[in-house]
């Protein structure tokens, strides 16, 4: 576990904070005038190895502390900077955000459900088409414009959208599908459910959560990096290469983990009611759908405390 965690701290946290510190002290010393000047900054980084705090082995041990503490701090923002990234990009609860961030996001979810029922329109006007073409000359039509359509009506969201980002309407698709056709409260059902899933499943959505986790990182990255284009210009291409990444990174992540839950659900209810001791047989439907909501969704209390009801 030692060996593990000292590896995931310098991963994660030194490597890339060092790199952060090198572009850092590279934009200090040239600047915007001489931002190429190599020939500049080996002669600054070689005065400073010259120096007697350097040179003497007390000194060469608080350097190295200094540089692991700032590469290690610097590390811990670009998580924490993810984490709310992650939050961002998800949207979770964003008819509770302030005012004008609400305002915005309302505006993005109409104007995205606009796109959306358009190519909605020209997907099933395809569907159509091809049906028609069937019909008339009892052959199939070729499949390139419908999936065209298909991937046109996709890449906007897999459901009507509900929220202001892509991200955020691909995890919430997954609940909307199970509770329109399952009739699932997956929030209520799913933490009951995880604990009956087999390790190798868990693994792989735990693993989907980690990639999530690292792509926001990335991002978070990217987000520091740009600060230190106002003192050296190449670190704007390095701040918008790390962001483009972190941004394809963060859909690969979110659709690879809606998939796994979205399988997980549909293949392992049935384990679920039997460990609850329900009696179902058959694949799993909508009446145990509704059943294990109702078992395991959370009842409101008929009576608030202090009002003469008992606490149990």
């Amino acid at each position: 576990m030692g060996q593990k965690f000292a590896e995931r701290w310098l991963t994660l946290l030194v490597l890339p904070g060092a790199f952060f510190l090198a572009t850092a002290t590279a934009a200090r010393v040239l600047g915007q005038a001489s931002a190429l000047d190599v020939r500049r900054l080996t002669e600054q980084i070689t005065s400073w190895a010259k120096g007697p705090a350097v040179n003497s082995i007390g000194g060469q041990v608080v350097l190295l502390l200094a540089l692991l503490a700032a590469s290690g701090a610097a590390g811990l923002a670009a998580q924490g900077l993810g984490t709310l990234i992650r939050r961002a990009a998800l949207t979770v609860g964003w008819r509770t955000w302030p005012r004008p961030l609400r305002r915005w996001a309302r505006a993005r979810v109409t104007a995205r459900r606009a796109r959306w029922d358009t190519a909605h329109r020209r997907y099933r006007q395809q569907l159509d088409a091809d049906a028609r073409t069937l019909a008339r000359d009892g052959r199939r039509a070729d499949p390139g414009a419908r999936q065209a359509a298909y991937q046109a009506l996709q890449r906007i969201a897999t459901e009507p959208p509900d929220r202001p980002t892509w991200s955020g309407d691909r995890i919430h698709s997954v609940s909307l599908r199970l509770e329109r056709d399952r009739h699932l409260d997956l929030p209520a059902v799913w933490p009951h459910l995880w604990l009956v899933l087999p390790d190798t499943t868990r693994t792989e959505i735990t693993t989907a959560e980690q990639a999530l986790t690292r792509a926001t990182t990335l991002a978070g990255w990217s987000l520091l990096y740009a600060p230190l284009t106002a003192w050296w210009w190449p670190a704007a291409p390095v701040s918008a290469s790390l962001f483009l990444t972190a941004k394809y990174r963060v859909r690969g992540a979110i659709d690879t983990y809606s998939q796994l839950v979205e399988a997980a659900t549909h293949l392992h209810l049935t384990d679920l009611a039997a460990q609850l001791g329900m009696d179902h047989t058959g694949p799993a439907d909508a009446a145990l759908g509704e059943a294990l909501t109702q078992r395991l969704r959370a009842r409101t209390p008929l009576h608030s405390v202090g009002d003469g009801a008992p606490l149990g």
